[in-house]
């Protein structure tokens, strides 16, 4: 298995960075680093996380935090697609949520 993210994955976690920044700055580092390493966990169970709401793809609830990881499993690859702070209204009408063709 590999883990690959999206453009619009790695944008919504600089997204979540920068305004950890300047919200919250004494903890931006160690949510940045939890976000970033959940994935992982996926390597060895690609399918822990619940259905999601966007068809075919999954969601990893990274609790405690608000933050959920949209992720697809293709074959031997996960794609981390989007990163979503759990009160976002997701998916958006006309959203592409799916990781590019390869």
């Amino acid at each position: 298995m590999q883990l690959r993210w999206t453009e619009q994955g790695a944008d919504d976690l600089g997204n979540i960075v920068n305004y950890l920044l300047e919200h919250a700055p004494e903890h931006a580092d160690r949510i940045a680093r939890t976000i970033y390493n959940a994935p992982a966990s996926l390597l060895t169970f690609p399918y822990r996380g619940r259905l999601g709401r966007k068809e075919g793809t999954r969601e990893l609830v990274l609790l405690p935090l608000p933050y959920i990881v949209v992720y697809q499993v293709r074959e031997e690859i996960i794609y981390i697609v989007r990163i979503l702070h759990a009160a976002q209204e997701w998916p958006n009408s006309g959203e592409q949520a799916l990781a590019p063709a390869e």
